[in-house]
């Protein structure tokens, strides 16, 4: 299989440090979100949420397409940053919500079920992270 294209990001100094883009687009200060400071920056659950919920309203807005619905969505994805009791480390969990107009309950629901197959995120988390799936006709 032949690569689309390849896109690169280096991180330096973990929780207490930064984030680049090989591109520059992405150039922030990563902080732990419970910090009581006044530093601002991101964290690698909110990059994670972005990265996640654009890739999935794309792949579902390509199922929508393939089964000829013409739709309009909004998907939000709530990453959840835990302890794991199994090995006293930490993991994530996620809710993917996507909101869409074009399409009855029914209709929401397969789509966001054919989505989760095909997204490339969802292939990356399957049968690692516990990912829910919540459909909302407009």
């Amino acid at each position: 299989m032949s690569k689309l294209f390849t896109t690169k990001a280096t991180a330096q100094g973990g929780r207490g440090g930064h984030v680049k883009s090989d591109d520059g687009i992405i150039d922030l200060d990563v902080v732990m979100p419970t910090e009581n400071t006044d530093k601002e920056g991101t964290n690698p659950e909110q990059l994670f949420a972005a990265a996640y919920s654009a890739c999935f309203d794309g792949a579902l807005n390509l199922v929508a397409q393939n089964n000829n619905k013409d739709i309009d969505s909004t998907t939000i994805a709530e990453v959840s940053f835990m302890k794991d009791e199994s090995d006293g480390g930490f993991k994530i969990d996620v809710k993917l919500i996507s909101e869409m107009s074009g399409v009855s309950q029914e209709e929401a629901d397969n789509l966001i079920k054919e989505a989760h197959k095909v997204c490339p995120y969802s292939k990356a988390t399957r049968d690692n992270v516990n990912v829910e799936l919540e459909a909302k006709a407009k």
